[in-house]
């Protein structure tokens, strides 16, 4: 059997060497042989040069690397799809370049496999504090509920693999919530994210504020509805107020005053009316974008082990 592995990276050239390292002492003990597919996403240090150098001293015979060169940087998302595309393994496992994502666990994901799952999603057990939160706020917005704390680490078999390659080509990406929402028999493993040695998060703040907003505009219609029952709670009460005024200028003793009330009344009308509008124009980009079908990645070489 052939295991497919996938690795993201960007500017991991202190980390390559290590995971390599990792690799190398990976004690499995089934008869699998592993595809080691590298999706260098325009780093812009010497990472491609270290995976060259790790595909060309390749000595381990269990191990065939497979280097794919982005044109530049398209992003942690489109390199893990890449790295599906290449791949031709019974099974593929994704998972980051920078060791967060434990090698020893790939022999219990396996043993999931064997055991008939389609689907290994790996759960950190020590995920800081703003995961709960983004899976908290997407799980309340999305009509799919995802896995609290899954992460970009897991297993999928060659029959999902094959639909990935095949559909959910959007250029706005949430990997791990595809494979959440395809169905097929799914399971769930907890593993501890060690401490990093080198190198910080590629995930900054924005990075991770850009995802979420990817992951709900991609798997919920909720602030849409949102902005149409909002629309006609305001229509509703513009009318009340209108009939109102009318009333009073027609009928009552004299007209109202009222400036105050109403340029409050507008101003708060305008700020919702633009916050409404921006939530509409974000699905509007979005839906731009995929009409435009821009490819989601540019391979420049692919680089493959000889020998």
């Amino acid at each position: 059997m052939k295991v497919s592995i996938v690795f993201s990276v960007y500017n991991e050239q202190t980390n390559l060497p290590l995971i390599w390292e990792d690799l190398q002492n990976y004690n499995e003990n089934l008869n699998h042989s592993f595809e080691l597919i590298w999706v260098n996403d325009g780093s812009e240090d010497n990472s491609l040069k270290i995976l060259q150098d790790i595909a060309e001293n390749n000595e381990h015979s269990k191990f065939e690397n497979i280097i794919v060169n982005f044109s530049k940087n398209f992003g942690h998302e489109a390199a893990m799809i890449a790295g599906i595309d290449h791949s031709t393994g019974d099974c593929v496992i994704c998972m980051d370049a920078d060791r967060q994502h434990p090698v020893a666990e790939i022999t219990n994901m396996i043993s999931r496999f064997h055991e008939g799952f389609d689907i290994v999603n790996m759960v950190r057990s020590n995920a800081p504090q703003e995961s709960g939160l983004f899976y908290g706020l997407l799980n309340m917005l999305s009509e799919q509920k995802f896995e609290k704390n899954a992460s970009d680490f897991f297993l999928i078999s060659g029959q999902v693999a094959s639909v990935l390659k095949e559909s959910y080509r959007e250029r706005n990406r949430f990997l791990r919530g595809y494979v959440q929402s395809m169905g097929f028999r799914t399971c769930h493993l907890e593993y501890n994210s060690p401490d990093r040695v080198h190198g910080n998060s590629k995930y900054s703040n924005k990075k991770l504020f850009r995802l979420a907003g990817i992951a709900i505009f991609s798997f919920s219609n909720k602030p849409l509805r949102i902005v149409l029952w909002v629309s006609l709670i305001f229509i509703l009460f513009s009318a009340i107020l209108g009939f109102y005024s009318l009333y009073i200028f027609f009928f009552g003793e004299k007209p109202p005053s009222g400036y105050t009330t109403q340029i409050l009344f507008m101003a708060i009308c305008f700020a919702i009316l633009f916050f409404l509008l921006g939530i509409q124009s974000i699905y509007f980009s979005k839906s731009i974008e995929e009409i435009r079908s821009r490819p989601i990645y540019i391979v420049k070489e692919i680089i493959k082990q000889t020998g």
